[in-house]
């Protein structure tokens, strides 16, 4: 890796690409890197994604991280929260999640951590997860790779994996669309049955560091390194997107 290239920033690098070829959709983004990535996809390769602040409004130009088109930013639309649904459902929107557990098969928890009637952590809730992954692509964004969120199954599904997908009778996940999974280590993918598998290595990571944080046995034959940024990508995260830095809070390198 660069010297002056931090961890964060290829992982930013990596998120951005997954909105690559997006065209015209709604970028739904949860976490500071998943945000900061949208907007970069935005200025460089993906200028059709289209971008909210989180809230209400549509923006052409897009608040402060963190805040929302009372901040600043320039206002093109609106999309109030019962339109989403439509949006949803018509699949013209590109999710990335985080994930408190995922298994080797994509499935992902966010619900809760131990068994149901006595849990030991009650997380967020399953929120959007079944309908993100019944109805449009969704990726999964983990900041901190670990055996505790790869694991061998997951407490609760709430974002459905592939196994479950290709098991279902009816033709209603015909939709279902997982991409990819990035990680502060590493950018993950699925092979022909579904199954994580590894496509890059961040710089100065290795096979045996990805291996040993995760819960299941995983193929990190022959990936390649995750590709650098552009001078001109890092100038638009460090001067135009980030100024301010909040993506190293995300990512320790």
């Amino acid at each position: 890796m660069s010297d002056d290239v931090t961890r964060a920033e290829i992982c930013v690098i990596a998120c951005a690409d997954a909105w690559r070829g997006a065209g015209e959709v709604l970028a739904h983004a949860v976490g500071t890197v998943p945000t900061i990535s949208a907007r970069l996809a935005r200025l460089t390769h993906s200028p059709d994604l289209v971008l909210t602040d989180g809230e209400a409004f549509l923006m052409s130009e897009p608040p402060p991280l963190g805040g929302t088109a009372a901040t600043g930013g320039q206002i093109e639309g609106w999309a109030p929260f019962r339109a989403i649904f439509d949006i949803l459902n018509s699949g013209r929107r590109q999710s990335m999640m985080g994930a408190s557990q995922i298994d080797r098969y994509g499935n992902q928890n966010i619900s809760l951590i131990g068994d149901w009637d006595r849990p030991k952590r009650q997380l967020i809730g399953a929120r959007g997860a079944p309908g993100n992954t019944v109805n449009h692509r969704t990726d999964y964004w983990v900041s901190r790779h670990s055996a505790k969120v790869f694991v061998e199954h997951v407490d609760v599904v709430c974002g459905v994996g592939n196994d479950r997908a290709r098991a279902h009778p009816s033709g209603s996940l015909k939709y279902h669309d997982l991409g990819v999974v990035v990680t502060n280590l590493a950018v993950l993918g699925y092979d022909a049955d579904g199954r994580l598998e590894v496509r890059s290595l961040h710089p100065d990571v290795t096979a045996e560091e990805v291996k040993a944080n995760t819960g299941f046995p995983i193929d990190c034959s022959d990936a390649p390194p995750t590709r650098q940024p552009t001078p001109d990508e890092l100038r638009l995260i460090r001067a135009v997107i980030d100024p301010e830095g909040l993506r190293d809070r995300e990512v320790r390198g």
